[in-house]
């Protein structure tokens, strides 16, 4: 359904000639077909927010929010953002998945209950990655 590249915002050197590794690893990053629904999304609902579920009614997916209808928590950290939406998870579950990039893909099907691209016909989903040691040492501190 979607094009597994992902698009990440990362910054590259740009007074190196030719330089193309980034110089800032990301945590989360989207793919084509997540960021065109994202953008639907936020057409429909204003400005968003991702929340990983660590589990119960919807399993372990990543949820869509209007940002007034999620209240983040002080246990919750900002991975970074996709498509203008900031992407959270609680910390104890970031302690499982801290070596892991995260890619954000749809795949057909019905969201979770409580996520907004439910009547869309799609879901979004949680693709990953480990990071290699490079990567690792080169993300940005959590706030």
């Amino acid at each position: 359904m979607s094009d597994t590249h992902a698009v990440t915002a990362t910054q590259t050197s740009s007074n190196k000639p030719g330089a193309s590794i980034p110089e800032t690893a990301t945590r989360v990053s989207a793919t084509p077909a997540a960021l065109d629904l994202i953008k639907s999304l936020q057409a429909q609902h204003g400005t968003l927010l991702f929340h990983q579920s660590g589990g119960c009614c919807d399993g372990s997916a990543p949820m869509c929010f209007s940002v007034n209808d999620f209240m983040v928590g002080d246990s919750d950290v900002r991975l970074g953002d996709i498509g203008g939406a900031s992407f959270y998870m609680h910390r104890s579950q970031f302690e499982y998945w801290e070596h892991t990039h995260l890619i954000i893909d749809v795949v057909p099907g019905g969201g979770g209950m409580f996520s907004l691209e439910r009547p869309s016909g799609l879901r979004f989903i949680t693709r990953s990655r480990l990071y290699s040691d490079e990567e690792f040492s080169r993300l940005p501190a959590l706030a």
